[in-house]
């Protein structure tokens, strides 16, 4: 996903929380960008580099440059107080978890942070195991950001997705096991070949995962990628609008049924579990972005 993750679009809608306050006093949030995946989707256009970090030089230096960012960040921003920080990537569970540790407690280190901070990371199911997901927790990342995608296995492989749907509720058991009780789904609709039946299918599957958040994002085919130039030359139908339309309208009608309200264009949540780094985003607060992909924002 893209410096600006978890559904960086549109208005927000709804959410009962007072507005920001800029300057210097104002609460800031920190973006981590990983760029590693273990294979590149034929959609995407980020800013990512196929590796499994098997290699501990890679990590090193790639952990080295962030602390030397996060070092810059402290001496051009001064004192401040965070309320946010958000691992996206890439996939940044490909980052041995002591790696989330040396950030955050870097951070922590240089600036004040809310007593309630709520840390995210995004995650792919294939890299996750229990053990794993109950050391992240201890590094103090509190928020889980789950790549489901689809529960049809031939939508994932025309998204190049290289998990299969049943690992996704064994990734959602081992993070409740681990302590994890703000919990996303991210899911995508409109892959090509992909039909609504499919897709009314991944919606029950991720309810009946009880999740405590959900990104519904409509696939947007950029230029230059895969999956663009298979459509261009005709192995791939896209999908229409009025279709993508229909689809989005179901998923509102689902989880609003299962309790879920629609804060912004891409993203429902439980009562009082909207993604608070999210906001930040949609309200144009202050956040300073590390790493290969990430770009910062002050108001």
């Amino acid at each position: 996903m893209s410096p600006a993750a978890d559904g960086a679009t549109g208005n927000v809608t709804g959410v009962g929380q007072p507005e920001l306050v800029h300057g210097e006093t104002a609460p800031l949030s920190f973006y981590i960008h990983i760029p590693w995946c273990r294979a590149r989707c034929g959609y995407c256009d980020f800013n990512t580099y196929v590796t499994d970090t098997g290699d501990v030089a890679i990590v090193d230096g790639y952990l080295s440059a962030l602390l030397a960012e996060i070092d810059q960040a402290a001496q051009l921003l001064g004192p401040r107080r965070l309320s946010t920080i958000y691992f996206g990537g890439g996939t940044p569970t490909l980052m041995p978890t002591a790696g989330f540790g040396r950030l955050i407690n870097a951070i922590a280190q240089r600036f004040e942070l809310d007593p309630d901070i709520e840390i995210s990371s995004e995650a792919n199911p294939e890299t996750l195991s229990l053990g794993y997901l109950a050391a992240l927790r201890q590094t103090g990342v509190n928020r889980l950001s789950l790549g489901m995608q689809s529960s049809d296995p031939a939508v994932l492989a025309t998204l190049d997705r290289v998990h299969t749907p049943g690992r996704v509720a064994e990734a959602v058991r081992w993070a409740r096991q681990s302590g994890f009780d703000n919990l996303s789904l991210d899911l995508i609709y409109g892959t090509p070949g992909e039909s609504m039946s499919s897709w009314a299918a991944t919606i029950k599957q991720a309810l009946s995962l009880s999740p405590d958040h959900l990104s519904a994002y409509s696939l947007i085919v950029e230029s230059g990628t895969p999956m663009a130039r298979r459509i261009a030359k005709g192995e791939l139908l896209e999908a229409d609008e009025d279709e993508l339309a229909d689809k989005y309208l179901l998923a509102e009608e689902c989880f609003a049924a299962a309790g879920l309200s629609n804060y912004e264009v891409s993203n429902w949540s439980r009562p009082g579990m909207a993604c608070r780094h999210n906001l930040v985003y949609w309200r144009g607060g202050d956040w300073w972005g590390v790493g290969a992909g990430a770009h910062s924002y002050l108001a």
